[in-house]
């Protein structure tokens, strides 16, 4: 076999077996170190930090002059504000970029085909039929971005299959030699491999960590296989490792064995360093958490669609690569001309709180609303068991990892103050603004709360499952009556939660009000309760109607409403 027909059986065969397989253990590795990550962040929640007690919570001698209200909001009924306006256009100019990427992707791969099939000449059908089923991961991409329910993905997907369907059915229009299945296998074949492969790492609850360990996995394996390919090939290199493991009753197996592991250890080390730089370009805010997903996604479908282009040649294999490139050049000059930035004087902070017991519950709901305040403002909150798979960070995620996960974690005051003044308030280049989570020990999670209240715009207070035993959420429901102005804060409730519990606290907290609470002298004190039945779009959209008309405005300070 010549140096040739060697290299290109590697890039059609070895290279598919290489991503097949990496992808493959990206899912339950990720799985396994997010489990690991879940019980840190749990151990680390319920230890004490050495510091000192929160300072206790003064009684008023008097109740309020005004009774507490309890207003009971219909999200159907809520009035929509421009608010929407203004998020649709901060998430169409991400969409664009993606878009405008997924097209110069696309077209790189249409130009290979081109290259193979110029005797032909340039056929409309052809360049319509290829350009649409690489267009496959644009769709993948939109609704990762803007789809919040499964409604909206699917109509997202109907809708790229439609402008599939109306190609096919101009292509065997012109073609009379083409039939369906023909086509239906072309696109089969084109996308379904990469996209059984994205379910490795783009299901929600290892979406944050996926890229990171696909990466990481794909270096390891590469370097497992280099090592068994390079001795090989190399006869005196064989039987010098056949010498070194005789004396130690190695036979071709365990030497086959050790062969790979060695490869892979090296091959880790560089893979370790890769993902320290994405971690400091993720620092650095050269990209976001979103981008670096969908970046991955582009890169794996560009290595697996430019596999069978190896047969022309094995350079062909870097048609994926080349179009990748082409794809984030693309995208950055359309997020530079678009600019997918809410233009505001102040960009509103959100204070999330909930009760921690929600589970998978708080993933969609933060899932969904993430993609529409996200495109507002940053979020802030403090971690624990129900979001700590989902919020992760990459820096946070390394950390962890390398074990030093304790770090993260607030240990006292002057600590507070520090990770408070360092917190990410800017937006990313896609127009994404960050999710804040501070770490907090049992002894310091109070104070941690009180401080983000009070430099939050405005507090969503998720009281789903509220019932007498979440003593957590009442001192939050205490702090907030007694600090927090009622204008900037929303309560969150459906059918799980207790509304006799919750009427009865947060009347006897009125009751017991502090007498500097800014709330003490208001005129018709009330407490807005948004019954949330579903986190589909429209539910989604009145809540952010009413979060952004909460939000608190500085003097001199607007949010800018497009």
């Amino acid at each position: 076999m010549n140096a040739t027909s060697q290299v290109t059986l590697i890039t059609t065969g070895m290279l598919p077996f290489l991503v097949l397989l990496s992808a493959a253990l990206t899912a339950p590795v990720s799985f396994l170190l997010l489990a690991r990550y879940r019980r840190a962040v749990l151990t680390s929640m319920a230890a004490s930090a050495g510091a000192a007690p929160p300072p206790e919570i003064v009684i008023a001698g008097e109740p309020p002059p005004r009774p507490l209200a309890l207003d009971y909001l219909d999200p159907a009924r809520l009035a929509p504000s421009p608010v929407r306006r203004a998020v649709r256009h901060a998430m169409l100019g991400a969409v664009l970029g993606y878009v405008a990427g997924g097209l110069a992707y696309a077209l790189v791969m249409f130009g290979a085909w081109q290259y193979f099939t110029r005797d032909g000449g340039f056929v409309l059908s052809r360049f319509l039929w290829l350009m649409s089923c690489y267009a496959w991961p644009i769709a993948l991409a939109v609704g990762l971005v803007a789809a919040v329910d499964l409604r909206q993905r699917l109509l997202v997907a109907l809708g790229y299959f439609a402008i599939v369907l109306a190609v096919a059915i101009h292509g065997l229009l012109r073609n009379a030699g083409l039939d369906f299945g023909q086509l239906a296998t072309f696109w089969l074949l084109t996308n379904a491999p990469a996209t059984v492969l994205l379910l490795a790492f783009l299901h929600r609850r290892v979406r944050a960590v996926g890229p990171l360990v696909l990466c990481f996995m794909v270096v390891a394996v590469t370097g497992s296989q280099l090592a068994v390919s390079l001795l090989g090939s190399n006869d005196a290199a064989m039987r010098t490792v056949i010498a070194l493991g005789a004396p130690f009753g190695l036979g071709s197996r365990g030497l086959f064995g050790l062969t790979m592991l060695v490869g892979a250890v090296l091959a880790a080390i560089v893979g370790w360093q890769l993902l320290l730089w994405l971690g400091r370009r993720h620092r650095a805010r050269r990209s976001s958490d979103q981008a670096l997903t969908l970046d991955a996604m582009w890169l794996l479908f560009g290595v697996v669609q430019s596999i069978t282009l190896a047969f022309e040649g094995w350079l062909w294999v870097l048609t994926g690569l080349v179009a990748f490139i082409a794809y984030l050049l693309t995208r950055r000059l359309t997020w530079v001309l678009a600019r997918p930035v809410v233009a505001s004087e102040h960009a509103p902070s959100l204070l999330l709180l909930r009760v921690f017991a929600l589970g998978a519950r708080s993933e969609r709901l933060f899932d969904a609303l993430g993609k529409y305040w996200l495109r507002l403002g940053d979020i802030s909150l403090i971690a624990g068991p129900d979001l700590a798979t989902s919020t992760v960070e990459p820096h946070e995620f390394l950390d962890f990892v390398s074990g030093r996960l304790s770090r993260q974690f607030v240990g006292g005051d002057s600590d507070l103050e520090r990770r408070i003044s360092s917190r990410d308030l800017g937006p990313d280049p896609d127009g994404r603004y960050r999710v804040n989570e501070l770490f907090c020990h049992a002894d310091t999670w109070q104070q941690a709360m009180r401080r983000l209240a009070a430099l939050a715009d405005v507090v969503l207070m998720d009281l789903r499952s509220f019932s007498t035993g979440n003593h957590g959420c009442l001192y939050e429901l205490r702090h907030l009556l007694d600090a927090v102005a009622l204008q900037r804060v929303v309560f969150l409730i459906d059918a799980s939660t207790d509304r006799t519990v919750l009427a009865d606290a947060l009347t006897g907290l009125w009751q017991a009000l502090a007498p500097d609470s800014p709330n003490r002298g208001a005129a018709a004190p009330r407490a807005r309760l948004i019954d949330i039945r579903n986190a589909n779009a429209a539910t989604l959209s009145a809540l952010l109607d009413c979060l952004h008309g909460a939000v608190r405005v500085a003097p001199g300070e607007r949010l800018s409403r497009q």
